[in-house]
């Protein structure tokens, strides 16, 4: 993982468990699998502890690991450093993609709530009028009772989104291509065609994986079936929305968006995103971020100890998964 994560990402206590469990070196932190010092390591592991920052392990740090059996990602995707030679090898992987969903889901049901309460048009508005004014009648029609909110992909986000979800007075319905009415039910909401669910939803929120076949999944065309006033909230991956398309209804006023995702990750300085009233804007924050990283850590240890007690993982990651998750 990169040098300076890791004091942020283990905290004391579970620096503390893994060395109970396991013989661990809690100085060695390696960016780069082919420095003399990484290479001794390789030779006597049987468990790498990952994050962002890995450089892949590919077929030739596979041969410098002869005892490698495992890799423990405390954090979401691992197809960054997770090679095919990994599958081949047989070895085993898990990911705290599950810890790392939670405050994901946090931040989209607080976008979700802002949203539909046009929180960003009333505060620009006030900030502008600085004078009493008649909101009620100006915004009369705001608010989260009954919203039709639809959740785009039943990943661990979106289910974790409609889970969080249940308590408000919301129609929850979803597009997941993967999933049966049946299942979509036992969740907590009704299954439906995207274009459906982009015409119906009070607010879309997009929790696909970023694959080919989703890129510009939200297009001209979905976008336009979206009513007035509704809000897009994008945490996934910038290239699942044509941002084009989506500027140009910003820009007009007749959508709102909240995105911590875009395409180039970071802006232009020239961007009308960062000034327009209808958009929140975020620079990729709705992950783990301060303490929150501690959870990533805490869940890569919890997977060390099922591993040293021959139990399997909580959250394995399986290679005929590993083509439909983020």
């Amino acid at each position: 993982m990169h040098q300076d994560l890791a004091a942020q990402l283990i905290d004391p206590e579970t620096m503390e468990r893994l060395v109970r469990l396991a013989e661990l070196d809690p100085e060695l932190i390696v960016e780069d699998f082919g420095t003399p010092e990484a290479a001794a390591a390789l030779a006597e592991t049987e468990v790498i502890v990952s994050s962002w920052g890995c450089p892949p392990i590919d077929r030739a740090v596979l041969d410098a690991a002869p005892r490698l059996r495992a890799v423990l990602h405390a954090a979401g995707s691992v197809k960054h450093h997770i090679t095919e030679a990994c599958w081949e090898r047989g070895i085993q992987v898990t990911s705290a993609a599950r810890a790392n969903a939670l405050p994901v889901a946090e931040y989209t049901v607080l976008a979700i709530l802002a949203g539909n309460k046009q929180v960003l048009r009333i505060s620009a508005d006030y900030r502008a009028r600085r004078d009493r004014f008649d909101w009620r009648a100006e915004y009369g029609r705001i608010g989260n009772y009954r919203r039709t909110i639809g959740i785009v992909g039943a990943s661990r986000i979106g289910r974790r989104v409609i889970e969080l979800l249940r308590p408000y007075d919301f129609d929850l319905v979803l597009h997941d291509p993967y999933l049966t009415p049946e299942g979509a039910a036992e969740l907590g909401a009704r299954l439906l065609p995207l274009d459906e669910l982009c015409a119906l939803s009070d607010v879309v929120s997009v929790h696909a994986p970023q694959l080919p076949e989703t890129e510009h999944l939200i297009d001209r065309r979905r976008l336009a079936l979206m009513h007035d006033g509704a809000t897009l909230v994008n945490t996934a991956r910038g290239s699942l929305v044509d941002q084009d398309a989506l500027t140009a209804e910003l820009v007009a006023g007749r959508l709102n968006a909240v995105l911590d995702v875009t395409v180039p990750e970071v802006l232009p300085a020239d961007s009308p995103l960062y000034d327009l009233p209808n958009v929140l804007l975020t620079p990729h924050i709705a992950g783990s971020l301060g303490n929150e990283l501690h959870r990533m850590g805490a869940a890569a240890a919890d997977e060390l100890a099922r591993y040293t007690a021959g139990l399997p993982f909580r959250d394995p990651v399986l290679p005929q998964d590993i083509q439909r998750i983020a």
